[in-house]
């Protein structure tokens, strides 16, 4: 992949807090919709995904639980908790900051 797929890797955690943030989700769900709002140019590997929904989980960011299914296998469904709208906030907050001074540092001079 290239360096943008690098870039993006570094905020797994925050575009999928951005997700939930909006409505709970399952993994699935999420990557597709990534894929899709990137005209399929990023998606995050499986493993990827649900190592930073462990993460999420165990430091009290999200919640998972189990959506009933009437047909077809259950989804593990995942929620955002009070701590990770926090989080969420201030990535994003740090986000626009780190792209500002970013354009300003390689944005040509005329």
């Amino acid at each position: 992949m290239s360096i943008t797929s690098d870039l993006i890797r570094g905020h797994t955690e925050t575009i999928i807090l951005a997700y939930l943030a909006e409505r709970d989700s399952y993994g699935y769900e999420i990557n597709k919709k990534i894929q899709e709002e990137t005209d399929r140019r990023y998606e995050l590997k499986e493993a990827t995904l649900y190592s930073a929904f462990r993460r999420l989980e165990e430091s009290g960011c999200i919640e998972s639980y189990w959506g009933n299914q009437q047909t077809g296998a259950r989804r593990r469904y995942y929620r955002i908790t009070p701590a990770g709208a926090a989080l969420y906030r201030k990535n994003l907050a740090d986000w626009k900051e780190a792209q500002s001074l970013i354009n300003k540092l390689v944005s040509t001079k005329n």
